[in-house]
């Protein structure tokens, strides 16, 4: 955003978090204003509070934009997701090692074409913003270009992304296997052009244990050692086929998780997508390195993979940072009002009811503290990045008609969670700027 651009002024209903909702009760965890305004300017929020008071602060030229009885968010945050794997959202009949046979490897395998890359990077973007995400932790393909297709839109728009080149030598076809040298050197060379470059982020990115050496792991580790502040993402304990298929290539090491911990790669700003079938010592080792979990509870049901137990993770006595993913193309949406729909039905089937300030909680706050970015992103308040979400509750006729009879601002979050999807955001900005309007159906 340039320095001298005038501020902007958003006006709505601001909601945001003034603790967790998992370690207070939910509804004082939300702190909400009826009528509030959200002062922006050079990508940072400068103020937030109650229209009445700030209104009569803003400077000369401030750009008063009002949003109406729209709620006004934190952008969300998606832990967990494939961009190369939109071609292949909502493909039939298979659970999760056939499925990666059968849909994900053609079609990852299809962006040796960068221009393929480019072209499917700027479609994911453009259905991002569509959706109100501003941030997600994005596994691209083995080839280094994908890499740069994605985080290149990212910045083009000014998005704060986290991405990474998949790692795999072994256990892949031919055409989508590196080796343990060059998947280490194309990433150094990644994380050197985009690590901190502007709001880019990289993550280390091995797929999972069946398709990775345990010297490709281990070139992993020593990459993260070089440079700590790094992300590092992969999978864990998905489906009981791959984690038996995990105990016959690693026979040595007690758990799935200790594959990855022997290798150097539990720690902080590690994420491990799904960990369904996990106990309480693979629990205990996240909670002690502050390494997190993703949650994606579309992709777990329609893999039929199983149902994560998110209570037991957030257990308070040692509590595991945890943020929700939409998983695609496992996943059945990229909106994150539809996953915490759905994280609602699979808390059910596990014995617990989520409220819907804590899936809120999980799409926003939650997921920026799993990813130790919760002083960055996340939360509606000054000094934040100008991240920010636009939700109409009255996006269709039926969701007017059943907000009217909403009695509080929880009820009005559940029916979002419960009837919303894309049709509800009605804008999306991200470092300071407009970049969707659902009204105009304009992006950056």
């Amino acid at each position: 955003m340039n320095p001298s651009s005038p501020p902007v002024a958003l006006r709505g209903r601001v909601i945001t978090f003034r603790a967790s909702p998992f370690e207070v009760a939910p509804s004082e965890s939300l702190l909400i204003e009826e009528d509030g305004l959200v002062l922006l300017r050079d990508g940072k929020i400068i103020a937030a509070g109650p229209a009445a008071t700030l209104r009569e602060t803003l400077p000369p030229d401030t750009e008063i934009i009002s949003y109406g009885d729209s709620l006004i968010s934190a952008g969300f945050i998606d832990t967990h997701v494939h961009y190369p794997q939109l071609p292949v959202i909502a493909s039939w009949g298979e659970q999760l090692l056939e499925w990666l046979e059968r849909y994900v490897f053609p079609a990852e395998a299809a962006f040796a074409d960068p221009e393929i890359a480019k072209d499917t990077a700027k479609r994911f973007m453009t259905e991002l913003l569509r959706v109100g995400t501003t941030t997600a932790a994005v596994y691209c393909t083995v080839h280094a270009h994908s890499v740069d297709a994605f985080l290149a839109e990212s910045a083009r728009i000014g998005t704060r992304m986290i991405a990474g080149k998949v790692l795999m030598d072994r256990n892949a076809p031919d055409a989508l296997r590196d080796t343990v040298k060059q998947g280490y050197d194309d990433s150094q060379t990644l994380i050197e052009r985009w690590h901190g470059n502007g709001r880019q982020l990289y993550a280390v990115t091995p797929r999972f244990a069946i398709t990775s050496t345990p010297e490709q792991l281990e070139a992993a580790g020593d990459l993260l050692r070089t440079r700590p502040d790094v992300f590092m993402q992969t999978h864990l304990a998905e489906n009981t086929d791959e984690i038996e298929a995990v105990r016959r290539l690693y026979p040595d090491r007690s758990s799935y998780l200790d594959v990855y911990d022997h290798a150097g790669l539990v720690r902080p700003r590690s994420i491990f997508g799904h960990a369904i079938h996990v106990g309480e010592t693979e629990f205990c080792r996240c909670h002690e390195t502050g390494a997190a979990l993703s949650h994606c509870p579309t992709s777990n049901l329609f893999l039929g993979s199983g149902a994560f137990r998110l209570f037991d993770a957030l257990d308070p006595r040692r509590p595991v940072r945890v943020g929700l993913g939409t998983d695609i193309g496992a996943g059945t949406s990229l909106s994150q009002l539809r996953t915490m729909g759905e994280a609602y039905k699979v808390a059910l089937m596990t014995g617990h009811r989520l409220h819907a300030a804590q899936a809120l909680w999980l799409a926003t706050a939650g997921a920026a503290r799993s990813l130790h970015l919760g002083e960055t992103i996340g939360t509606v308040a000054p000094g934040f990045e100008a991240d920010l979400c636009i939700l109409d509750p009255r996006a269709t006729p039926l969701l007017t008609y059943r907000t009217e009879r909403c009695e509080s601002m929880e009820e009005l979050l559940f029916v979002l969670m419960t009837l919303g999807d894309e049709r509800c955001v009605r804008a999306t900005w991200s470092d300071g700027r407009c970049v969707y309007d659902r009204d105009s159906n304009t992006f950056a």
